[in-house]
């Protein structure tokens, strides 16, 4: 039975979760900024939600928390690409040049390059599965049985919502954010959160 009660709060717990910058929104955000795949890179991230929300419903929240091996997997591995992720991004700004291209003939990515790229930014960020899987199933899987489904289509409408609108404020705002003074900055931000989230993940 639909609830609109419960529709709402997993709307609005899985907004609090997926809002926080973290790798995958600012994938997103320079990807709009280059105007290249950017739908299709919103419908990945959307669909990745989705599909660990869904299993994170289905009770595999539980297992991964039972698994020190896991847990401990996905803290050093995300903490590792991480890292990675963000001293790329720092580089990037040190190194500055003219910022992205935004011509539509400039742009070089395949579709499968760019599909590649953002499930590596989605399924190798321990975040997400903390996020989605553990976090939402938990809260999901404590509600009475027929409010469950209410509660997992709130916390999927959020990530659509979140990702839509980020995506195309992004790249409505390209001719800004594309300039090399501003990419730098966006590049340095980026990567410095991504330092600190890797922290954080190793502190536990």
């Amino acid at each position: 039975m639909f609830s609109q009660q419960v529709f709402v709060q997993g709307l609005g717990m899985g907004a609090s979760l997926i809002m926080p910058i973290g790798a995958q929104n600012a994938h997103v955000i320079r990807t709009a900024i280059r105007g290249r795949h950017v739908g299709l890179t919103v419908v990945i991230c959307v669909l990745v939600d989705v599909i660990l929300i869904a299993l994170g419903m289905a009770g595999l929240g539980a297992v991964v928390e039972s698994s020190p091996l896991v847990l401990a997997a996905c803290r050093y591995g995300g903490a590792a690409f991480l890292l990675w992720y963000g001293l790329r991004c720092l580089g990037s700004s040190w190194k500055g040049g003219d910022g992205p291209s935004l011509a539509a003939g400039a742009q070089t990515g395949t579709a499968s390059t760019a599909v590649a790229t953002v499930l590596a930014m989605s399924l190798l960020n321990p975040h997400v599965y903390l996020d989605t899987v553990v976090l939402l199933g938990a809260v999901g899987s404590s509600l009475a049985a027929g409010h469950r489904s209410s509660f997992a289509a709130g916390a999927m409408a959020a990530s659509l919502l979140w990702f839509s609108a980020l995506g195309l404020l992004a790249w409505r705002c390209a001719f800004v954010l594309g300039r090399p003074a501003v990419w730098r900055v966006v590049e340095a931000l980026t990567g410095a959160t991504m330092l600190v989230l890797a922290g954080l993940l190793l502190r536990g």
